[in-house]
């Protein structure tokens, strides 16, 4: 499957080894950056990730900032995305689950690398269950 990923500067140790993991578990994976230290804004890299899940190229995304959040908020903005920030493999599990979410938003500053892996795992391995929850996810986007 074709994964796209994007984060600001927070995210620049974490998603090298995010992108390694995906790709030995046979996932194709789109970079939107960035790959430096340098200080950047967190839409820059969010915009790319989502667009390129609403236009078909990837199936699933992952974003990255400080926090989560306000990559979080940058790309549930494009009609079609289900973002969900996720800090465990709970959540992870459940925002598939339930949500059908079809991006993940990770909170670099607050979790260890090891505990992001677990959660992407987590994200991947689960499925929409569909049922109820369709009606709820139908009304997402009003």
């Amino acid at each position: 499957m074709q994964i796209a990923i994007g984060g600001d500067h927070a995210a620049v140790a974490l998603k090298p080894k995010l992108i390694s993991f995906l790709e030995e578990r046979g996932h194709e994976v789109l970079n939107f950056g960035t790959d430096t230290a340098d200080s950047v804004d967190y839409p820059d890299f969010g915009h790319p990730v989502a667009e390129a899940i609403t236009q078909g190229t990837s199936k699933l995304g992952i974003v990255i900032c400080g926090s989560g959040n306000g990559i979080n908020m940058t790309v549930n903005k494009h009609k079609g995305i289900r973002s969900a920030l996720c800090w465990n493999t709970e959540l992870a599990a459940l925002a598939r689950q339930h949500n059908n979410a079809n991006v993940l938003a990770l909170p670099a500053r607050f979790i260890s690398q090891e505990e992001a892996l677990g959660i992407v795992a987590s994200f991947l391995d689960h499925e929409f269950e569909g049922g109820r929850h369709q009606r709820r996810v139908d009304k997402i986007n009003g």
